[in-house]
């Protein structure tokens, strides 16, 4: 399946900064973000919702062993753009 316009740039910042399976705080220190909220908001639920990334512990979202990847359509659209 093709990747909708929806994928805003925020997104696309996102997606580049994974390069590995990574934890919300590592990602946020990668694209340089303090703020926890804004980056939920604008940059990880997207990302998620998408199905760009997916959570290494599905069923325990607030886990603290939680790690993101790359989806197979995340991993098309990095390579692709």
């Amino acid at each position: 399946p093709q990747v909708t316009p929806q994928v805003t740039p925020q997104v696309q910042m996102l997606l580049v900064a994974m390069t590995e399976e990574l934890s919300r705080a590592e990602i946020q220190r990668r694209l340089k973000l303090i703020d926890k909220r804004n980056f939920l908001k604008n940059y990880l639920l997207p990302a998620l919702n998408l199905g760009l990334i997916e959570m290494t512990v599905p069923e325990k979202p607030k886990s603290s062993r939680q790690r993101y990847r790359l989806t197979t359509l995340g991993a098309e659209f990095k390579r692709n753009n």
